[in-house]
């Protein structure tokens, strides 16, 4: 069975909308596409925002959402190597956004920070970017890097350990950048252009593509037995309970 088809009808719906809505509106910082044309798996690539140690970097993750979205969180997974106090050795990403909405006060975090229906991959995705520059050092994922950013940061910039790891990342993202066949912007000007342009691509592509919404609408009826099941087990479960 493939797996798109066992996700939920309203979660193939939701996933189906917002990937329309990013390749007719694309936001700066971020480009997303299907992975084996399967919905429920993206490939991401995020640009390293400008004025930032980041700047001009290229970073490759997986996107991957649980059948029930978007009641539960998508995860994210970064293929290329990212040295950063909220991203475990091997490469998963840990920001409160991403956790489950229960109440759980060891945390430090406020059920209001963690996932809800709400949230899209566009504010996910926005999320990213902006721990990219300002990371979370009360939790970190990765403790050695956590220690090296506030030596950086304590030291403004004087302590080069951590600031040289990033640039080195950032220069072999280029790299990956350039095999892929991806220009990544290097100023904030250029950040700011490329939605502009991918929009207007996107706009004169839609004269000839096939690509709407309602492709990968669910036969609603032929489905309606395996969204039943889904929706008995989800309530079985006990999902978004502490």
């Amino acid at each position: 069975m493939a797996i798109n088809q066992i996700l939920s009808s309203s979660a193939h719906r939701a996933l189906a909308h917002e990937y329309k809505s990013l390749q007719d509106e694309p936001v700066e910082g971020f480009r997303v596409k299907l992975i084996e044309d399967n919905l429920r798996e993206w490939e991401v690539a995020i640009f390293g925002p400008p004025e930032t140690l980041y700047q001009g970097g290229y970073f490759k993750a997986h996107m991957k959402f649980p059948a029930d979205y978007p009641y539960s969180p998508p995860t994210i997974r970064f293929l290329t190597k990212v040295w950063h106090p909220n991203v475990y050795e091997n490469g998963d990403l840990c920001i409160s956004i991403l956790h489950p909405p229960i109440d759980d006060p060891q945390s430090g975090e406020l059920p209001c920070e963690r996932w809800n229906p709400t949230q899209s991959v566009r504010t996910v995705l926005l999320s990213v970017i902006s721990l990219l520059n300002e990371p979370n050092t009360f939790s970190p994922a990765n403790v050695d890097a956590s220690i090296m950013y506030r030596r950086w940061k304590d030291s403004k910039g004087k302590d080069k350990e951590y600031e040289n790891i990033i640039k080195k990342q950032v220069v072999s993202g280029r790299l990956e950048a350039d095999r892929d066949g991806v220009v990544v912007p290097l100023t904030l000007e250029d950040y700011c252009k490329v939605s502009q342009v991918a929009r207007s691509s996107a706009a004169a592509a839609a004269m000839d593509s096939d690509f709407y919404v309602e492709d990968y609408d669910l036969d609603v009826e032929s489905d309606a037995n395996s969204e039943e099941e889904f929706q008995d087990d989800a309530t079985d479960s006990g999902n978004g309970e502490s």
